[in-house]
């Protein structure tokens, strides 16, 4: 079998988680390259051993041994990165969003298409195991038609206030995953969105012209609905929780905690809290979202999910942010853009999850 020769852009966090899952998971993929504007070169190499680094982006996306990159970069630079290797024609993994814009989200998505570039967005949450395995049971039919999608979706933590600055806001950062994922377990489209939004957790969440706290109605296509509920504050941890209610019956998964040990006493019941954070609860979703990028440049089939789904969830965000300004339902038919290009290409050179 050949080998796909990646580049990755961006050291943090999740650039680390899947650093590590590709040098320990994939024996036929290789990062040949990292590109970071504030690697330390000493110590990253002690580290992570003999790989060709560099301070220039430019410089990893033009290399030629390069088929694909990998972008986990901070949000602003993504769309310019994703242009870059498309032109250059190499293959592209991105952290969500594309962009805060739609028309450059729609815009590099119909350039992906057209230039047969294979795209795939980190909306990893599709694949986490449980998940994964709730849509399989909706899929053959074990709970019947699918009727009201609940999810939960709360932070254990305030970011900080000037990444809050510089995140889009909570719609676009941290809700888009749920929008995303509702799509994913329901299968259609979202026509309508409405939205209610405040401040409660820090009053300097506000002043830096966000919300921590949010209620979302989305309606599908053939008026059935997904309910999400979104906090930055849950101080009992990181609180991700499903509810799926259909004809013949319902789905639940329930929160990943320290420890499944229940203990029962003369003082009450008790167990274990939540996980901490993300890189912990969706370990699993990053290992596999990996292996299926990779199965996809190897096998050249389509990605599971693609430029479409980024601009479907991107709309929705814009939507229910709107619902929340105006006070009022929006249908996601005031949210358009006009391309050069169609929308409609876009989607069927890609396999996505409706």
């Amino acid at each position: 079998m050949k080998q796909i020769n990646l580049a990755l852009l961006g050291m943090g966090r999740i650039g680390k988680i899947h650093f590590n899952n590709i040098q320990q998971h994939f024996p036929h993929a290789k990062i040949v390259t990292v590109g970071d504007p504030q690697i330390d070169e000493t110590s990253f190499k002690k580290q992570y051993g003999d790989v060709f680094i560099s301070n220039d982006p430019n410089e990893v996306i033009e290399r030629a041994d390069v088929d694909a990159v990998l972008i986990c970069t901070p949000t602003s630079s993504h769309a310019d990165l994703i242009q870059k290797a498309i032109l250059n024609g190499k293959h592209v993994f991105c952290e969500k969003p594309m962009d805060l814009s739609l028309e450059k989200t729609a815009a590099l998505s119909a350039m992906a298409a057209d230039m047969g570039i294979k795209l795939m967005l980190g909306f990893n949450r599709r694949f986490d195991p449980d998940f994964m395995e709730a849509r399989k049971a909706i899929m053959e039919g074990k709970i019947g038609n699918v009727q009201i999608v609940k999810i939960t979706s709360r932070d254990p933590g305030l970011p900080p206030i000037d990444y809050i600055k510089n995140s889009g806001g909570l719609f676009l950062d941290m809700a888009i995953h749920d929008f995303d994922m509702a799509r994913y377990i329901m299968g259609k489209e979202v026509v309508e969105v409405y939205a209610r939004g405040l401040v409660l957790v820090d009053q300097a969440v506000g002043e830096a012209g966000d919300i921590d706290t949010a209620l979302t109605t989305l309606i599908f296509e053939d008026g059935t609905y997904a309910v999400i509920d979104n906090s930055r504050k849950a101080v009992y941890g990181y609180d991700q929780r499903l509810e799926i209610f259909g004809s013949g019956g319902m789905i639940q998964v329930e929160n990943s905690l320290h420890n499944r040990n229940i203990i029962f006493n003369e003082k009450g019941i008790h167990q274990a809290l939540p996980l901490d954070f993300f890189m912990d609860r969706y370990t699993k979703s990053y290992l596999k979202e990996m292996e299926l990028f990779i199965d996809a440049l190897l096998n050249d089939t389509p990605m599971p999910v693609g430029g479409y789904d980024g601009y479907q969830a991107t709309r929705i965000a814009i939507a229910t942010r709107k619902s929340m300004e105006e006070g009022r339902s929006v249908r996601l038919s005031e949210i358009t853009i006009k391309l050069k290009t169609s929308l409609n290409s876009m989607q069927l050179n890609e396999q996505t999850s409706i």
